[in-house]
């Protein structure tokens, strides 16, 4: 695969299940998706052949060494990060609400105390990759 640039960035919010991924530049979100654990290696590397990925950010939370292993033993792809979750979720939360306002009568509900109605683990891994994209890659 050719090498990406390194200000394109794919973040991985690892689970058990599922993991969240994002593709984010400067430019902003390229792509956004939940996918199944078990399906990870490959939807990581068909986007970043599609979107050109020069670094792989995985959170440090559960799975997560696990799965940045998995990734970093594919020679075909970008190196791998481990990078810090901390508060990602209560970030996400808050994005996932300003993309998503709450209608009738749940937007008289303090937001904090909304729950999403599906998952967001795809906004977690936004976070993550602009952390990365903030902090600059390894060298550069």
């Amino acid at each position: 695969m050719n090498a990406g640039r390194l200000d394109v960035v794919l973040a991985v919010d690892p689970g058990t299940e599922k993991c969240g991924l994002a593709v984010v530049s400067a430019e902003g979100v390229a792509a956004r998706e939940i996918c199944p654990t078990a399906r990870l290696v490959v939807r990581v590397r068909a986007l970043c052949e599609r979107l050109g990925v020069g670094r792989i950010v995985v959170g440090d939370g559960t799975n997560g060494r696990k799965l940045a292993r998995a990734i970093g033993d594919q020679p075909d792809l970008p190196a791998t990060e481990l990078v810090d979750e901390a508060y990602t979720t209560l970030e996400a939360k808050n994005r996932y609400f300003y993309d998503n306002p709450p209608r009738g009568f749940r937007r008289l509900i303090p937001g904090s105390l909304l729950t999403p109605r599906e998952p967001i683990d795809d906004y977690v891994a936004v976070i993550l990759a602009e952390r990365a994209i903030e902090r600059r890659p390894p060298g550069g």
